[in-house]
């Protein structure tokens, strides 16, 4: 503060009565003497806004005793108590409270046993009321994963058919969380009834100390020194001082009332002058060296640092301090509002920019509530849609809470929205379960006549007809929806119960199959090495009826297991070796082997016999589409002579190819009279 705008204390002579020299001395030491406010001090400052409005009001409504009625507001419950300032104050602004800081960590990322020790942790090691803002965060990080696991719960109960009226869910650790935040509730709201209680005994103190306060008035007057009377005036001080803290509400009358009274006092003393002067020059010294310190404050960096200390300057200030010459109120008192003001401009920028962000946090939350809208107003009409639907909503539930702070006007509505939004996608889900309950009785009768079907051919020995069978119904099972839950094990079990029976019948009968199988390739391999040395003598007609006797037996031999079927190519193979010494046409050995092949075959599944007609097929189109081919060719040798090489190269192959269409053709009419 500039040496200009110091107010000089007032220079009054000094002409004490001999009995008040000690005194006063005293007293200026005193006034000396008065204290800055410690960094301890500045941690539970209470919080002021617009402090200079509220003491001038102070200044210009000080009266004598008033006995107006002032109404008790509504009982706040703590935890969503508002920030307190002067001009709202409902108690006075100062508190010996001194609660250590509590960090406030995620707990989003533990779970409900660790939230619970957590929350217990924390209450044995700190008082409850000063756990508000731990206790809320731990207590929407367990309620998001309880009501996660109820929504999955009900849902379960739904798709098993359970009517929603009848839905129960059973958390044991949502009762051992409920008991410690009951504790915690409990603990909080005793502390604040005795803090009620004990503001209500500290009103009356007060009071007492002013009725105290006005009867001095009359002991001035009295046969009693004055020097007695001062020091209980000062001990009345030093009890008003040490009284504690009163009800908000009542503050500034009786803040006013003792003021008023404290003045009477001093203007009573009017035989003292002097006395009165020096402890207004003394006074004024104290509230100079407060100015000093709030325009020190004003170009402090940390805002809120600055403004907890300039709340106590104010409580000092009020409580501490006693009145100036009135020459100097008013100069001081500027002065003081206006170092008052900079520091509380610069907070409103301070706050400013934090409700920037909460515009932002607001601007996120809208986004969430679009998309749960997009995801009610979307295809829940399945339950997969519905299931995507469910993680959806809930991870933007968790998104919602973790946004942050919105602006205070904004809040509720925003709240309104959100809850309302996430309550129509349960009124949709619980309503497509409830619809699916009767779909869901219709697919178990659908089952159970399958199971039907199934038990009353499990036991049948057609098993050509009957694997088509099954095989069908097992198709169908699989497309028919869900059951209830309750009825799900018992149904599938009885139909795969049927299924397995006859399968294992099946499998035992192709076992039975197989040795007879591997009986017939033993004893073709004998034969296969006695044809294989088969030497042809006599006649053609006589040796060609040899290799069809042996092909004969050979087919009589019957089938031989399937990975041990290269025993035929080999046959096939040692027919090519005795027909090549018969004169005979390569067309009619090869049907005749031929003919041993579809036999092989025929005892097989019929699906080898439609592969291999789909193969001749295919090949009679094939090696006509090359005759065409060839012929078309022959059309660029129109005036080339015969007897070229090229030009009778090209007549060859056609033959050729005409030769295995003709055998492809016999082969096809072959397998056709077998299908």
């Amino acid at each position: 503060m500039s040496e200009e705008k110091q107010p000089k204390a007032a220079e009054t002579p000094v002409s004490n009565p001999e009995n008040f020299e000690k005194e006063t001395d005293n007293i200026a030491q005193e006034a000396m003497q008065t204290e800055l406010p410690t960094d301890k001090e500045l941690e539970n400052a209470p919080d002021i806004e617009e402090v200079v409005a509220q003491e001038n009001e102070v200044k210009e409504t000080a009266t004598t005793d008033t006995k107006e009625e002032v109404k008790e507001p509504a009982e706040i419950e703590p935890s969503k108590a508002e920030v307190v300032t002067d001009d709202n104050a409902t108690e006075a602004p100062v508190t010996k409270e001194e609660p250590a800081v509590i960090p406030v960590q995620d707990y989003t990322e533990l779970s409900k046993e660790e939230l619970i020790s957590t929350f217990k942790e924390l209450l044995a090691n700190h008082p409850a009321q000063n756990l508000k803002d731990q206790a809320e965060g731990i207590k929407n990080a367990f309620n998001a994963i309880f009501e996660a696991e109820e929504l999955e719960a009900k849902t379960a109960f739904l798709e098993e058919g359970g009517n929603i009226i009848d839905f129960r869910h059973y958390a044991p650790l949502k009762k051992d969380f409920n008991e410690v935040y009951y504790d915690f509730r409990n603990r909080r709201q005793k502390y604040y009834n005795n803090k009620k209680k004990n503001q209500q005994e500290n009103l009356d103190i007060r009071t007492q100390i002013i009725e105290e306060l006005k009867a001095l008035k009359d002991e001035l007057g009295g046969s009693e020194s004055v020097n007695i009377t001062y020091n209980k005036f000062k001990d009345l001080q030093e009890r008003w001082h040490n009284a504690g803290n009163i009800p908000r509400d009542r503050y500034n009358l009786i803040w006013n009332n003792y003021y008023h009274h404290v003045d009477q006092f001093y203007d009573f003393l009017h035989l003292n002058r002097d006395f009165r002067d020096k402890h207004y020059e003394q006074n004024l010294i104290k509230k100079v060296q407060l100015i000093e310190r709030a325009e020190e404050l004003a170009q402090e960096s940390d805002v809120n640092k600055a403004f907890k200390e300039l709340q106590l300057l104010h409580r000092m200030w009020k409580e501490e301090i006693g009145p100036v010459a009135k020459e100097y109120s008013d100069v001081i008192w500027e002065q003081f509002s206006a170092a008052t003001k900079t520091i509380n401009d610069k907070r409103q920028e301070h706050i400013a920019k934090i409700e920037e962000g909460y515009v932002k946090n607001l601007e996120e939350k809208h986004e969430i509530i679009s998309k749960i809208a997009a995801i009610v107003n979307g295809d829940l009409s399945s339950h997969g849609n519905l299931q995507k639907g469910i993680k959806e909503v809930e991870a933007l539930r968790e998104r919602f809470f973790k946004a942050g702070k919105v602006p205070q006007a904004n809040n509720q509505d925003t709240w309104d929205a959100f809850k309302g939004i996430v309550r129509e996608f349960n009124k949709k889900k619980n309503a497509y379960y409830k619809n699916q309950k009767s779909e869901q009785y219709d697919n178990l009768n659908k089952k159970k006549d399958l199971i039907k079907i199934a038990n009353e051919h499990k036991d049948s020995d057609d098993f050509e007809v009957t694997i088509e069978l099954m095989k069908k119904i097992q198709a169908d099972w699989k497309k028919i929806g869900h059951v209830p839950r309750k009825d799900s094990d018992k149904v599938w079990h009885e139909f795969k119960a049927a299924c397995n029976h006859f399968f294992d019948r099946l499998h035992a009968s192709k076992n039975k199959a197989s040795e007879a199988e591997e009986e017939a390739y033993e004893k073709k391999k004998e034969m296969l090495d006695k044809v294989s040395a088969l030497k042809l003598e006599g006649e053609p007609s006589e040796s060609l009826a040899l290799i069809k006797s042996h092909i004969a037996d050979w087919k009589a031999l019957g089938r031989v297991p399937r990975n041990k079927r290269k025993i035929d190519e080999q046959f096939n193979k040692a027919l090519d070796g005795l027909f090549s010494q018969l004169d005979i046409s390569r067309k009619e050995s090869e049907m005749i082997k031929y003919e041993n092949k579809l036999a092989s075959m025929a005892g097989d599944d019929s699906r080898d016999l439609n592969k291999e007609h789909f193969f001749i097929t295919k090949k009679i189109e094939e090696t006509q589409a090359e005759i065409n081919q060839l012929e078309n060719n022959l059309g660029f040798f129109q005036h080339v002579a015969d007897d070229n090489p090229l030009v009778k190269e090209v007549h060859k192959n056609i033959a050729k190819h005409k030769e295995s269409l003709e055998l492809w053709k016999a082969k096809k009419r072959k397998i056709k009279s077998v299908l």
